[in-house]
C-alpha cells in the first residue's frame, strides 16, 4: 500500500491570487487557518465553509480539503497547533491582527490570543450537496441510493454534483469520514479499537486499519501510541 502524500503546513501569512484554486490536498499537522482579508471557499472533511476576514478555520490532524478563493483573492494566517478539535471547526475572532501581530514574534502567544477569542460558529448547509456532506459525516450507514432517491435525485447527478463542490465522490467522502470518526474516538480514550472500529462503520478492527493507513499512513495502534496524535480541543 503506498504511503498518503501530504501537503506541508507551516505558520505565517499565506497570500492567495484572485481567483485563485487549489485541487484537494491534505495536511498531516493540525492548524488554524485566520481570514485576514478577501474571502474564500473551502470544501473538505467538515463540510463547505464561506470565510472572510475574523473567519477561523479550524484543522485536526489528516484533513483534507480543497479552495477556492474569491474574486479579490485572500490574505491568511496560518498557525500549526499542538491541540486541536476532533473534527474541523468554523470559529470567529473579534481580533485578527492581534493574533497576527502576535505571531511575528511569539507563536505562543498568538495560539493563546487565538483561544481566548475564538467563538464557534454553526455552518448551516447551503445546498444538498452540503446536506449529504453533513449526513455523510454523522450516518456512516447511510445508502446513497437511498437518499438521492429521497431528494428527487438520479444516482449520477448525485456523483457529479457532489464531485464539483468537493472534489470527491460521495463514496470516497464517506469512507473518509469513517476514517476521521474513528481518529477522533482514538485520540479520546482508551475504548479497545474493536469497539471504535464498530462505532465507526466499520466491518471490524483489520477493515479499519486498512481504511485508516490509506489516509495516515500509519496503523491505528501507532496512531495512538503517537503523543502527538492525542490533542486537546481548543477553548473557546
Amino acid at each position: 500500500m503506498e504511503r498518503p502524500e501530504f501537503a506541508q503546513v507551516s505558520s505565517g501569512r499565506e497570500r492567495w491570487s484572485p481567483g485563485q484554486r487549489i485541487a484537494r490536498h491534505r495536511h498531516r499537522q493540525a492548524y488554524a487557518a485566520i481570514v485576514l482579508s478577501g474571502s474564500y471557499e473551502e470544501c473538505g472533511s467538515a463540510g463547505r465553509f464561506r470565510v472572510s476576514p475574523g473567519d477561523v478555520l479550524i484543522h485536526p490532524p489528516f484533513d483534507a480539503h480543497l479552495d477556492r478563493f474569491s474574486s479579490a483573492g485572500a490574505c491568511i494566517l496560518n498557525l500549526t497547533l499542538r491541540a486541536s478539535a476532533g473534527v474541523p471547526t468554523l470559529g470567529r475572532i473579534e481580533d485578527p491582527d492581534e493574533i497576527a501581530r502576535a505571531a511575528e514574534h511569539d507563536l505562543a502567544a498568538a495560539r493563546e490570543s487565538l483561544h481566548r477569542q475564538m467563538r464557534n460558529v454553526e455552518a448551516l448547509p447551503l445546498d444538498w450537496p452540503d446536506a449529504l456532506a453533513l449526513r455523510l459525516r454523522t450516518d456512516p450507514t447511510c445508502r446513497l441510493d437511498a437518499w438521492a432517491s429521497e431528494q428527487g435525485l438520479s444516482r449520477e447527478t448525485l456523483s457529479r454534483g457532489f464531485g464539483r463542490v468537493f472534489g470527491i465522490t460521495p463514496t470516497a467522502f464517506r469512507a473518509e469520514a469513517k476514517v476521521h470518526q474513528a481518529l477522533a474516538l482514538m485520540s479520546q480514550g482508551e475504548e479497545p479499537l474493536t469497539s471504535i472500529a464498530l462505532a465507526a462503520g466499520f466491518a471490524d478492527q483489520a477493515h479499519m486499519a486498512r481504511a485508516v493507513r490509506s489516509v495516515t499512513g500509519e496503523p491505528p495502534l501507532r496512531l495512538r501510541r503517537s503523543i502527538g496524535f492525542k490533542t486537546e480541543p481548543p477553548r473557546g
